[in-house]
């Protein structure tokens, strides 16, 4: 999935950014998909019936006439929410400490990119103010070809199993054309886990702990022999 992280601190601009990105890729027929990082204490508003049932349970649900929501009374891992997604392109709002996608930031001066990102991870700068260094965009259109042309989304999952640190190392590799998306080796796994029809992302390390021990089974059944191995629970 094309991906883009908009950072930028309170009042800057970033929300609207966010918003035109996505009215843009949903106009030319990309279907965008998004994630809000905050650091509020909540998500919920006070006193809304969601929030009185997450006073006494784990996780609640909302259907309404046209939309859904799931609320945990609990932070997740970025990668679990980055697998529930569903898009063609991802815009992501705040979550400095995870590096997941190229960077655009919005910034009320110069010396606020210092504070929001390493420069290895930006795309560029969006708005009236510039950084020297930094590719700058004039327009939100600008902003969406950069991203359709050079933005991905990875996983979160700091697995290591690429052979950097963290995806935030994979991904400044990406931007500076040392790598590629496909040399996250989530993308290589040999077992895929679907669920609803979604496919989850798999760690590698997990991944071949199940597939020896799936494997290790079935050796003991009749007829088990060399080759893929699909198992479908209905």
């Amino acid at each position: 999935m094309k991906g883009v992280q908009v950072l930028g601190f309170k009042k800057s601009g970033k929300t609207a950014l966010c918003e035109a990105l996505v009215g843009h890729f949903a106009g030319r027929g990309i279907e965008p998909c998004a994630l809000k990082c905050t650091h509020n204490p909540n998500i919920d508003k006070e006193d809304t019936d969601t929030d009185r049932f997450l006073r006494h349970c784990r996780t609640v649900g909302a259907i309404a006439g046209k939309e859904s929501a799931l609320f945990w009374n609990d932070p997740r891992k970025l990668s679990d929410l980055i697998a529930m997604l569903e898009g063609e392109v991802l815009v992501m709002e705040g979550g400095r400490e995870h590096a997941v996608c190229p960077r655009v930031l919005v910034l009320r001066d110069p010396a606020e990119a210092d504070e929001l990102s390493d420069p290895g991870l930006v795309l560029g700068v969006f708005g009236a103010v510039r950084v020297p260094g930094l590719p700058h965009f004039e327009t939100v259109e600008a902003v969406a070809e950069a991203v359709l042309a050079r933005g991905f989304t990875l996983p979160g999952l700091d697995c290591a199993a690429c052979g950097r640190d963290s995806c935030g190392a994979l991904a400044a590799e990406i931007l500076a054309g040392q790598a590629t998306p496909g040399d996250c080796a989530t993308t290589t796994v040999a077992l895929t886990v679907h669920v609803g029809g979604r496919q989850l992302t798999v760690n590698p390390f997990v991944e071949r702990i199940l597939s020896s021990g799936i494997r290790g089974m079935l050796r003991e059944l009749k007829g088990f022999g060399p080759g893929p191995v699909e198992i479908r629970i209905g």
